[in-house]
């Protein structure tokens, strides 16, 4: 573990933003960590583009903003998330004066968070930097918020040495990135230490598998061909239990009940917290997903993950062979899963476990990073 350099600067103002809940659950150890350090004065800014189930992450981990925008609109457009966020994360920037401002991934409480900074030339920090699929468009649009932010960070923290290649392709200076692993792995040692029961029912002498679903390039005709094939799979194996906690967008929990609401074997809730959803990754047998997170957070614990999309800014534990890309087709996901059911030799593969995101210490490396930055 890296420690904080003895000649760290007196108190600095760090502004951490959060805006949904991966953020909250990347950004946690963070966060704990810049409480930790005596040269810092931490002020956390919630945006609350996903409302509840940022609150829910925040407080598990006994977090509490100074600042809460609640920007979360009912059938918001991302032009109209974005122009209300960029007026209002520029009035907190006014206000606040920050020495530097820290935020992780892609969405778009960060590229207007990056794009704020700028125009005030407050130095910018990009937790999960370097993340790269190469399309524009997938996903969408958080391919293109991630480059955005790149290009105006100051600071980037890589969470392999691939997103690290990225960034010096693109020209980034080597100076200004450090790879420190993925801060989720801290967040998911830290929280599967202190749970263990599921509360969501499922039974228990049946194989669980966890299901979550809510890309945007998801929405209409390829969902609906994954509950398809959610629905098939369970009729033909009477030994499984599928658990799919439900994401609140209409466009998503709409197809999810109406495909899959009153099915045997097939229970629908509402998000879990993320200490259940930890608990849900402890007990469940694989993994179905389109999440980015979930992808490394699942091998992390010895789960086998595949992936319902057609490329992965995360394609390490593709290449380690403990996640799998399968698309959104109904007949591909129920081949990939039969299989993983039937050839017990395919699954022992894939469920070796170990991670290639990081051994629990990035928030810490990131925490050195700044402090020797502000120096």
């Amino acid at each position: 573990m890296t420690s904080i350099p003895a000649h760290a600067p007196a108190k600095r103002k760090i502004l951490c933003v959060v805006g949904t809940r991966p953020e909250g659950i990347k950004m946690a150890p963070v966060i704990r960590a810049l409480v930790a350090a005596p040269w810092a004065e931490v002020r956390i800014l919630a945006t609350a583009q996903h409302r509840q189930l940022l609150d829910q992450v925040l407080g598990l981990f006994g977090i509490t903003p100074d600042r809460d925008l609640d920007i979360m609109e009912d059938g918001q457009s991302l032009a109209g998330l974005t122009s209300r966020l960029l007026a209002r994360v520029d009035e907190v920037l006014a206000e606040e004066k920050p020495d530097i401002v820290v935020a992780q991934g892609d969405t778009t409480t960060v590229f207007t968070m990056a794009l704020c900074c700028y125009y005030r030339n407050i130095p910018f920090a990009h937790v999960e930097a370097g993340l790269r699929t190469f399309d524009r468009h997938s996903p969408f649009p958080e391919e293109m918020n991630r480059v955005v932010a790149s290009y105006l960070a100051d600071l980037h923290f890589a969470p392999t040495e691939r997103a690290k290649a990225n960034l010096l392709n693109e020209g980034v200076a080597p100076e200004r990135i450090f790879v420190t692993g993925n801060t989720v792995i801290d967040a998911l040692h830290y929280q599967a230490k202190r749970v263990d029961e599921l509360d969501a029912y499922v039974d228990p002498a049946k194989r669980l598998i966890l299901v979550t679903a809510h890309r945007r390039e998801n929405f209409g005709a390829p969902l609906a061909s994954i509950c398809a094939a959610i629905a098939e799979l369970a009729e033909r194996y009477e030994d499984l239990h599928f658990l799919i906690p439900v994401h609140p967008n209409p466009n998503v929990a709409g197809t999810i009940n109406s495909i899959l609401g009153g099915l045997p074997r097939i229970s629908l809730c509402e998000p879990l917290d993320y200490a259940q959803f930890v608990a849900a990754l402890k007990r469940c047998y694989l993994v179905l997903t389109d999440s980015g997170g979930v992808q490394e957070e699942a091998p992390a614990l010895g789960k086998p993950v595949l992936v319902m999309r057609t490329d992965t800014e995360r394609p390490e534990a593709v290449e380690v062979g403990v996640a799998r890309l399968v698309g959104t087709d109904r007949i591909v996901i129920f081949d990939e899963v039969s299989k993983l059911l039937t050839d017990n030799e395919n699954y022992a593969l894939m469920a070796r476990g170990g991670s290639p995101y990081g051994d629990g210490y990035a928030a810490q490396r990131i925490v050195t990073a700044i402090a020797n930055f502000i120096t």
